[in-house]
């Protein structure tokens, strides 16, 4: 291999961070917000839309846990299909999915047309959270990655955040209908965004070997300030590197990669069933307690900032501390602050407080988990790889918004949820220390 190859096969992983990188990691934090507001959206509209629909809770947390279950779907089958078509199109293609279901999602007018809408608007979101946490963690320098990763995923609750933001001004005059007309004509927008700056993985180009790849190299490499290669290097060319959507499913639970995908999906289990009962009913169960609807929204918006908070905290405490050990920390933590929120003075002022901690506890400890998964599987099963954690993962997203749907009903209180949902964290914490990862 020539020294211009071995140049570039070093370039991202050894290099300093260059605009372009920086930009590519901004686009996907852009687009990861979105996700963020069009998912959440429903939690702050679960009320006007139970209503409207006339719904119960335990109806109203399964329209929950369609959209989550769309978003294991998307991350276990459509995200895959990036390490065959590059990350750039499942991108594209996962944002139209978003922005078309989330704008007819404003016209349902029932409760089958609602859900399915719902779990189309998961399948894109699913997928688009692994394939960006991919390209991301793909643009940035080794030591950089993990805090790549959570920056990106940061996205979410921000959007989410924004979620709380944007209901106050459109609910009061234009309806839950204008909140998913509004997310989805903002979603189809940012396809041309899409298209228009987001590159390719360089790996995946010089590994895949797409159509015209080289002169696409060269275009991503100009932007990036390098010189251009000549040539692409030689494959060795086997049966073993027939890449397909099967074969790299298959290699996650060979001998190599066996303990490690059981023991994320686990982890991204417990995590999951406890951040979407805290992302899904924060609102309604601040409502159920006495509180009026700003109360319930200003609660979710808190916990989402404590999310914002946490991540960025745990991309800069990734840069210095062992992944796996942050993790167990940051989960046993967040454990016990939801324990102290159920046995806290009904007062509304440290109800807030405690939520701004739990969120940057348990969504720090969470995204580790992306940062674990994005730095344990190689380059050619990468989008596998953490689109099937997500995905079986989510198994536990799909679970707690729904089983905190039936415990509502049967008479438990947001303490006795809150007690519950920690047990999950503490697990997680346990599972994750045995990963080791750095």
């Amino acid at each position: 291999m020539d020294n211009s190859i071995r140049s570039l096969n070093n370039f991202i992983d050894k290099g300093s961070i260059t605009s372009q990188q920086i930009l590519v990691v901004a686009l996907c934090f852009i687009f990861n917000m979105l996700d963020g507001f069009d998912i959440t959206a429903m939690a702050v509209v679960a009320s006007s839309v139970s209503l409207d629909l006339n719904l119960t809770d335990d109806l109203l947390g399964w329209i929950f846990s369609f959209a989550l279950a769309g978003m294991m779907v998307g991350a276990m089958v459509l995200a895959p299909v990036a390490d065959i078509i590059g990350r750039r199109a499942l991108i594209i293609l996962s944002l139209i999915l978003v922005g078309l279901s989330i704008f007819l999602t404003a016209k349902a007018n029932n409760l089958s047309l609602f859900i399915m809408l719902r779990f189309i608007s998961g399948v894109g979101a699913g997928a688009l959270l692994a394939c960006q946490a991919s390209l991301a963690a793909e643009y940035s320098p080794e030591k950089y990655r993990a805090m790549s990763v959570a920056l990106v995923t940061a996205g979410y609750p921000t959007g989410a955040m924004m979620t709380s933001v944007v209901a106050d001004y459109i609910l009061p005059d234009y309806g839950w209908r204008a909140m998913f007309l509004f997310g989805g004509t903002i979603t189809l927008g940012m396809v041309i965004v899409a298209c228009l700056m987001i590159p390719e993985s360089l790996k995946y180009l010089l590994e895949k070997r797409p159509t015209n790849a080289l002169e696409k190299i060269n275009r991503i490499l100009q932007k990036l300030k390098h010189p251009p290669i000549e040539h692409l290097p030689e494959l060795i060319k086997s049966d073993e590197n027939k890449t397909t959507l099967l074969s790299n499913m298959k290699m996650l639970l060979s001998p190599k990669y066996r303990t490690l995908s059981l023991t994320l999906w686990t982890a991204f289990f417990c995590a999951f069933g406890t951040l979407y009962f805290l992302m899904s009913w924060i609102p309604k169960l601040m409502e159920n307690a006495g509180y009026d609807i700003s109360a319930g929204r200003d609660a979710f918006l808190y916990f989402n900032l404590g999310g914002v908070i946490g991540i960025y905290l745990l991309g800069f405490l990734s840069i210095k501390l062992k992944l796996t050990n942050l993790i167990f920390n940051l989960s046993i933590a967040s454990a016990i602050s939801m324990i102290a929120f159920a046995y806290a003075p009904n007062e509304l002022n440290t109800l807030l407080v405690l939520l701004v901690v739990i969120g940057i506890l348990q969504q720090s400890a969470f995204t580790g988990l992306y940062g674990v998964a994005a730095k344990a599987y190689p380059t050619e099963i990468r989008s596998t790889g953490v689109g099937w954690a997500i995905g079986l993962g989510r198994t536990g997203a799909v679970v707690g918004p729904a089983l905190a749907g039936y415990l509502i009903l049967a008479g438990y209180d947001m303490s006795a949820n809150f007690i519950f949902f920690s047990i999950p964290m503490i697990i997680c914490g346990f599972i994750a220390y045995r990963l080791h990862i750095d």
